[in-house]
């Protein structure tokens, strides 16, 4: 049995926990984004912390924290303060592909951080040169036949989702190709454009002024469902290749012992948010899909990205460069 000491200590604690999170937020908060501003995650960052800031009467400002492919700041808000104060807008490569990438991560991407929810998913565009003489997705993959280990690919750089996308287009469909990483999206998809590189992954919200100009060729998208931004644009599997699904996602977590009434405080605002068709509108001009759930369905969702992107590794052998 607990001493009357115990016991009372352990209620003055959830008092005083109840009464901090019925003040919440008390002072400034922060929501760290651990990718280099005026990208994609910065910018859906920007989206939540204005309304977060409107809502609650109290600033959150945006703190670009990059660095380590998106590690640095991530690990800063695992170890942070779990007191709501302390913001991580979440994304695919440290949240989802690092556990499978890094033989050690300074943090556990599940069991270190409280869901809050999720806030959008995009999707890559399987992208070729225009005179590439392919029309879908399933000639592709015939081309790589009749040709193996000659047809190239490039990415933004060695283990991103763009080059595990290349990667797990081989494991479906037995093809061999060459992967050429770069460090960027830029050059990645300029020797594409340039014609050097056969065909790249890449993030719609980049590849789509291209393929609207005309300048690389849109064979497929790699989400479930066809994209509102390329809606003319097949999926991988509706082009011929069955299983292949692979999407980038933005969310808000916050460090794992934050208080669940925060938690949930924040949960609310963000599916009121998300619900705003002025929000719908800004997140669909970013090539996002406005994606809303509680706290329990964000966390199931990342553990079965977090086992998706685990097999691709593990079948490529990609290492963290």
């Amino acid at each position: 049995m607990f001493s009357p000491r115990v016991l009372v200590a352990a209620l003055l604690c959830s008092v005083s926990s109840s009464a901090f999170s019925q003040n919440y937020p008390s002072r400034t908060a922060r929501m760290i984004v651990p990718w280099t501003a005026g990208g994609t995650a910065d910018l859906m960052a920007r989206v939540a912390s204005q309304k977060f800031s409107e809502s609650f009467a109290q600033q959150f400002v945006v703190d670009n924290r990059p660095g380590a492919g998106g590690l640095i700041g991530t690990d800063q808000v695992a170890k942070a303060a779990p007191d709501g104060l302390t913001l991580l807008l979440a994304t695919t490569a440290p949240n989802s592909v690092a556990p499978s990438l890094y033989a050690k991560l300074p943090f556990d991407p599940v069991k270190d951080f409280a869901s809050i929810s999720l806030m959008a998913t995009t999707c890559y565009v399987l992208s070729v040169h225009p005179s590439m003489p392919v029309s879908n997705a399933r000639q592709l993959v015939a081309l790589a036949k009749a040709r193996p280990g000659q047809l190239t690919f490039s990415s933004p750089g060695n283990g991103t989702p763009n080059h595990l996308s290349g990667e797990m287009l081989k494991m479906l469909t037995g093809i061999d190709m060459q992967h050429v990483p770069f460090k960027g999206s830029a050059q990645a998809i300029a020797d594409v454009i340039g014609g050097q590189i056969a065909m790249c992954f890449e993030n719609i919200v980049v590849a789509s002024p291209y393929v609207k100009s005309g300048r690389i060729k849109a064979l497929a998208v790699t989400s479930a469902k066809r994209a509102s931004a390329l809606p003319s644009v097949p999926t991988m599997v509706e082009s011929g290749v069955p299983g292949f699904e692979a999407i980038g996602w933005f969310g808000v977590v916050a460090p794992a012992a934050t208080p669940k009434d925060i938690v949930a405080k924040l949960n609310s605002e963000m599916a009121r948010m998300l619900a705003a068709p002025d929000i719908k509108e800004r997140i669909s001009n970013l090539g996002a899909e406005v994606v809303s759930t509680t706290p329990e369905g964000m966390d199931q969702f990342n553990r079965a990205q977090i086992a998706l992107w685990g097999k691709v590794v593990k079948a490529s052998g990609a290492r963290a460069e």
